[in-house]
């Protein structure tokens, strides 16, 4: 195994060199140069998440996920992640399938239900069907990628019999299942042999580790094929060669990004050190320190996959291509050496 890094953005409007929040169209653009950069200093993947605000204006992976297959020949290519509960898993498979066959089979899919809702009144779905919309809906996305003629009986929906579904890449698409840590959706992943992608925000490797350990023992339970589970992790990271610059800048924004959308009350710096420190989530630092803090957390949890969101809070643009380029070129190598089997 290779450990693998990498990076993901809901395609942030941070700011232009003149201090200016740029606009949605380049925020877009934006991101696609985050990822040619990100193939380019050797990075392994990125991921392409879902929101449909003014601030994080990406509302269709799949659509950046087939310019990016386009426009690169190694990096694997990722939603982070589709927001499975509010969007139509044929045309979401069909889409990425499109994505998978142009870049040479380097597209996946991290199905999850998504850690805000305002995708729900957009397309006209109901709250109380939440969790009955992402079940139903990732059933009937495995089904699709196993075989190109889908029969699925739903609440949501016509009944489908011997529908074809088409584009078809050479391989099926890896799944991975979507999580903020919930345990419940832990065992589902580990029940039904799929990978599973962890949002962590904070949290300790130790109790990560945890995580990691119930996935497995109910993967175990389950007598699903050890080799089939992986696990990856999305969190918040920040690489600057002054450590302490990078900490303070990236603290400033994740608060900044906080305040925003209100869905976290604005903390002190005191009061967020230890999750910026090691035994903390938020992988902010010089290269040494984040590569050590990875290889940490992948002892207590064994994940194969770490990426991270850099462009957070109106973070410039130019700070956060100079953070892929560092955790390309020098955290990684770091990572990838002491992890080597």
């Amino acid at each position: 195994m290779t450990f693998e890094l990498g990076a993901y953005s809901f395609g942030v409007a941070g700011k232009n060199l003149d201090g200016e929040v740029v606009t949605t169209a380049q925020a877009v653009r934006n991101m696609l140069e985050q990822i040619r950069l990100a193939e380019q200093v050797g990075l392994d993947f990125y991921g392409v998440g879902e929101h449909h605000t003014a601030t994080m204006p990406v509302s269709s992976p799949a659509a950046v996920i087939n310019a990016a297959a386009a426009m690169t020949s190694s990096i694997t290519l990722s939603t982070a992640v589709s927001v499975l509960s509010t969007d139509d898993p044929i045309r979401l498979y069909q889409q990425l399938a499109t994505a998978a066959i142009v870049s040479g089979d380097r597209v996946e899919i991290i199905a999850g239900r998504g850690s805000s809702t305002e995708s729900f009144p957009l397309f006209g779905y109901e709250l109380e069907d939440y969790d009955r919309l992402y079940a139903d809906k990732l059933g009937m996305l495995l089904a699709i990628n196993e075989d190109e003629r889908l029969t699925w009986e739903s609440p949501f929906r016509p009944p489908l019999e011997g529908a074809l579904v088409v584009p078809r890449p050479d391989r099926p698409i890896p799944i991975w299942l979507g999580t903020g840590g919930n345990p419940g959706s832990t065992v589902r992943a580990a029940q039904a042999g799929l990978p599973v992608s962890y949002g962590i925000l904070s949290g300790t490797p130790q109790r990560w580790g945890q995580m990691g350990a119930l996935y497995r023992q109910a993967a175990e339970q389950a007598e699903v094929d050890p080799s089939r589970l992986k696990i990856s992790v999305a969190g918040h990271g920040f690489v600057e060669r002054d450590g302490r610059a990078a900490k303070a800048r990236f603290f400033r924004h994740e608060q900044a990004a906080y305040a925003a959308h209100g869905r976290f009350a604005p903390l002190t710096w005191e009061e967020s050190a230890p999750n910026y420190s090691p035994g903390g989530m938020v992988f902010a630092g010089d290269p040494k320190e984040v590569a050590d803090r990875i290889i940490d957390l992948h002892h207590h949890l064994g994940h194969m996959r770490h990426f991270f969101q850099m462009d957070i809070g109106g973070m410039p643009h130019a700070e956060v291509l100079k953070s892929i380029e560092l955790l390309g070129t020098e955290v990684a190598p770091r990572v990838r050496s002491e992890l080597a089997e």
